[in-house]
């Protein structure tokens, strides 16, 4: 795959000496959903405002499809739409004019079927001619991913862009999302929605104080640190844990009535069979059993807790 965006030993300190990314690599493949995730502060906001030219880095190199954001830096942005978390918007202006001079800014001659489709993509076509002032914060939200699109970028960064919307539209926006995929877009988001990024996200990224921890592929990611758990449902309540039991390093629940096995899904063998052959040689009847797997927020919060 080829690398839409390329970064190199990224650094960011600030006046105070507070070092907000740390020595960041990442590259990022084109046309892929790529989904940064990690806590408020972790460097998030920054690392998408470095690449997007709003933030300058202390040190390291960007590319963006080939282009260096501070040696080609129009080149470089004009790839570039993105979605900020912040609602800036001028309320005087109409949609149409508002997203219109978007598309100006970066040197697009006007296109009108363009602006036309991702509107009505947006369901702001029959609000085209309203002021900003008169939209909802959800309206608003839509018109500014409309500004985004508006030049035809072929990287889009989101940044928290379900936040405070409604349910029906973050289903609209990750509609609109994978059509932009499917037409060859790169997409990196970051969300709180750990959800989201489970349903949208090709490859994940964790961020945590500054420093990438962890960049992998969901599924391959999900089955290298998912664990899994067999939950033992008893028809009898053990007051204790019998001696034979106790190498199985079983969490007791309910006063006895439930066991559960936590096991690595990785290992080739696990002791499952050894478990069920032991509990029915102790006479342990087994009301009922079901087996849990980590989400992907399970991970997150595993990930960022060790590396606290």
């Amino acid at each position: 795959m080829t690398s839409v965006i390329s970064i190199t030993g990224l650094n960011k300190i600030y006046t105070d000496g507070f070092q907000a990314l740390d020595d960041i690599h990442l590259d990022i493949e084109e046309g892929e959903i790529f989904a940064l995730l990690g806590p408020n502060g972790a460097g998030k906001t920054t690392l998408i405002s470095i690449v997007c030219g709003i933030v300058n880095a202390s040190s390291g190199e960007v590319k963006v499809r080939g282009h260096d954001i501070r040696a080609d830096f129009r080149l470089a942005r004009q790839q570039i739409g993105l979605v900020p978390q912040e609602l800036s918007l001028s309320i005087f202006e109409s949609v149409m004019a508002t997203v219109n001079f978007s598309r100006g800014l970066y040197g697009k001659p006007r296109d009108d079927a363009w602006i036309e489709k991702i509107l009505r993509d947006l369901t702001l076509w029959e609000k085209r001619d309203q002021r900003i002032m008169a939209l909802s914060g959800g309206m608003k939200r839509r018109v500014l991913i409309a500004k985004a699109l508006a030049h035809q970028p072929r990287v889009l960064f989101l940044d928290e862009p379900t936040a405070g919307v409604d349910v029906e539209l973050r289903q609209e926006m990750w509609e609109l999302v994978r059509g932009l995929r499917e037409d060859g877009v790169t997409i990196i988001l970051t969300t709180h929605y750990i959800d989201e990024a489970e349903e949208m996200a090709d490859r994940i990224g964790v961020i945590n104080k500054g420093k990438i921890i962890l960049v992998d592929e969901k599924q391959a990611l999900m089955k290298k640190l998912g664990k899994k758990q067999l939950h033992l449902v008893l028809a009898d309540k053990l007051s204790q844990l019998p001696e034979k039991l106790q190498q199985f390093k079983l969490e007791s629940l309910d006063d006895g009535q439930k066991l559960i096995y936590t096991f690595d899904t990785q290992k080739e063998h696990n002791e499952i069979p050894l478990l069920l052959k032991t509990l029915g040689e102790l006479g342990v009847e087994i009301h009922d059993l079901q087996t849990e797997q980590s989400s992907l927020e399970d991970i997150f919060v595993e990930l960022v807790g060790n590396k606290a």
